[in-house]
């Protein structure tokens, strides 16, 4: 029957346990939804070990374990309530919550659709006390101080919805996959987790010591690794780079992947605000539009960033789940994500290995005997007195057939008092007069992270020794991205100026584009645009950027606005402009098949080592691979 057709009823109140089981089906979605609040209050209970015990694959059994400092026998009835918790007591505590859970619906909605029992010991009590969550009863039991949680049937009392579970496999992988978004947040607390009475996943606490006397910072991001590369695999440690961001009131720390680690899926991408892990758009697009430079095709990059911020400056109470956050200023975080995220990768990853190599003392230092035995002295300079420098190259002439015309040198006297009285060793000195003496050899190759030419190949690559083996660069995918990179520079030097249009470009607006181009005129007239309201359903794009001026102005702003919608920022602009400044460094970059002296190569290597993001052309390829002396080794079986 039709609802219309059914005869009224009247308005009356739902009884608890439906009330509660309306709830659950906000809140327990599947095993894995049980699993993730019961965690949530293992480490808000202060737990250094947890552990998860499952029976076909949390239909069955879902046990979670801690040592955490247990709830009072007085208060056990009261946590199976609706909306108990020891987590707020008042509305500014709500706004400025700083822990996992806090809603107090959890333990209320499993227990109505599953056979809930809660056993828990405090350090003051003399024994644990068991609570049936079906009955009400309590009991004496035997357990140290902490809490175990027991969900038994699940979904028993909503046939229903048990139907909608996968197999057991799968409701496995998502049990593990929610412990695993814990573990990697909280690298001080143990996890284990047993399925059907085997281990299926251990990732063991890391120890920081606070009366070590070592920096608490240091001693947490180094545990933060050490649990990344547990959880993660060490390929993710060996294939990130560290993240070290502040700015305001946001600090952004972690690992993001390098370009070639990129995925087809996004399942590596971590983000967490105060502890948390959620899914946000704001955070999401921010990382990736970090990428854009450098990722190639449709590919998803890989990282783990954790985002500290005031507590009152983002909402946790949107979601039932707690799994989407809302900031307050979406802007302020979406550029500290991404540029934390683009500063760490705009290091050229040569000089990253380099320096991993000195530390890990894998290469010889400066000032230690050479392979000669002679000691090589750390303060004399590597080439002759003379300094040279990058000249500046103005966007008129971006067309550089000749790398030679990249660099001049320049008399000591025109240099700067500074620079005349320091002549020490840079990786961005370059000489191109006369190549390296041999009696030079050795230096090069434990200073130059991409080492000293060699040869050309067909015109198109160019073959290097360093001290780890063989480099070969992609010549005109490594030109491209270092006369683009300049470009970028002159353009970010000047504020984008912007060009009125003879007759403004009217188009109908949406009730939501109207609202973006009214609430966000500051950040649209920073991006050389101004869109002003004709009416509740027409625009008018009256200023555009002056290089963008011959271009489509109402797209280019239908496309600002979609993003400063959805994402509280817009990198159109500056996509557009990056497209151009790459469509003329590629017109300006050396080509295939011209041959290259060594010393140009040289050149080019040296420029390479210090142009941020050279390990990728423009359009995300690699411009350059590392062959080790263990690759080429094993090619003709030595040492077999």
């Amino acid at each position: 029957m039709h609802p219309a057709t059914q005869p009224p009823r009247a308005i009356r109140e739902l009884p608890d346990e439906l009330i509660s089981q309306i709830a659950a089906g906000e809140v327990v979605e599947r095993p894995a939804s049980v699993v993730r609040e019961l965690v949530d209050n293992a480490l808000d209970a202060g737990a250094t070990q947890i552990t998860l015990r499952l029976l076909a694959g949390g239909v069955r059994l879902i046990s979670v374990e801690d040592n955490g400092v247990g709830i009072p026998a007085a208060e056990l009835p009261v946590a199976l309530k609706r909306h108990a918790t020891s987590k707020i007591t008042s509305l500014n505590e709500l706004e400025s919550v700083g822990t996992m859970g806090f809603r107090g619906e959890a333990l209320a909605a499993i227990q109505s659709v599953s056979e809930l029992s809660v056993l828990s010991r405090t350090a003051s009590q003399d024994s644990a006390m068991r609570l049936d969550g079906r009955s009400g009863e309590l009991q004496p039991a035997a357990r140290a101080q902490g809490t175990t949680v027991e969900v038994k049937e699940l979904f028993y009392s909503t046939p229903a919805r048990r139907k909608f579970l996968k197999t057991d496999h799968t409701e496995l992988a998502h049990c593990v996959e929610a412990v695993r978004r814990h573990a990697l947040t909280r690298p001080e607390v143990g996890f284990a987790i047993w399925h059907e009475g085997k281990l299926v996943e251990q990732w063991r606490a890391q120890t920081i010591d606070l009366a070590s006397g070592e920096d608490l910072n240091a001693q947490r991001m180094s545990a933060l690794d050490r649990r990344l590369a547990d959880v993660l695999g060490d390929d993710f440690l060996e294939n990130s780079i560290s993240v070290h961001y502040q700015s305001g009131h946001v600090s952004v720390v972690g690992r993001a992947g390098i370009p070639d680690a990129a995925r087809a899926r996004a399942d590596h991408q971590f983000s967490y605000v105060n502890g948390r892990y959620v899914r946000d758009k704001v955070l999401t697009h921010a990382a990736r539009s970090a990428y854009e430079d450098v990722l190639h095709g449709q590919r998803q990059p890989i990282y783990a960033l954790y985002v500290e911020i005031d507590p009152t400056r983002v909402d946790v109470n949107m979601h039932p789940t707690k799994i989407e956050v809302r900031f307050r200023d979406g802007r302020e975080v979406h550029q500290a994500v991404r540029h934390a995220v683009e500063n760490a990768l705009a290091v050229p990853r040569a000089n990253l290995l380099m320096a991993n190599a000195l530390q890990n003392h894998e290469l010889p230092m400066a000032g230690t005997a050479d392979r000669s035995g002679a000691l090589a002295t750390p303060t004399s300079p590597a080439w002759p007195q003379a300094n040279w420098q990058q000249a500046a190259m103005p966007l008129a002439g971006t067309r550089v057939s000749d790398i030679g015309a990249l660099w001049q040198s320049t008399p000591r006297s025109h240099l700067p008092a500074e620079e005349q009285s320091t002549h020490s060793f840079a990786p961005s000195a370059l000489h191109t007069a006369t190549s390296p003496t041999p009696s030079l050899h050795d230096a090069a190759l434990e200073t130059w992270p991409l080492g000293k030419a060699l040869a050309q190949l067909h015109g198109v690559y160019i073959l290097a020794e360093n001290a780890h083996g063989l480099v070969l660069v992609d010549m005109h995918a490594a030109h491209e991205r270092i006369v683009y990179e300049q470009l970028k520079t002159q353009i970010d030097a000047q504020h984008i100026s912007s060009q009125p249009l003879l007759i403004p470009a009217t188009f109908p607006a949406s009730a939501q584009e109207v609202a973006t181009a009214e609430a966000c005129a500051e950040a649209l007239q920073a991006l050389g645009l101004e869109i002003s309201t004709l009416s509740s359903k027409t625009l008018a794009v009256r200023t555009v950027p002056s290089s963008l001026a011959q271009g489509d102005a109402v797209a280019l702003a239908r496309s600002v606005l979609a993003e400063l919608a959805q994402h509280d920022a817009s990198t159109v602009i500056q996509r557009a402009h990056n497209e151009l400044l790459a469509t003329m460094a590629c017109h300006g970059a050396v080509r295939a098949n011209r041959k290259l002296t060594l010393d140009e190569m040289n050149g080019l290597l040296r420029q390479m080592e210090v142009t941020e993001r050279s390990d990728q052309c423009n359009h995300g390829r690699p411009t350059w691979r590392q062959l080790a002396m263990r690759e080429l080794d094993a090619l003709f079986l030595r040492g077999r």
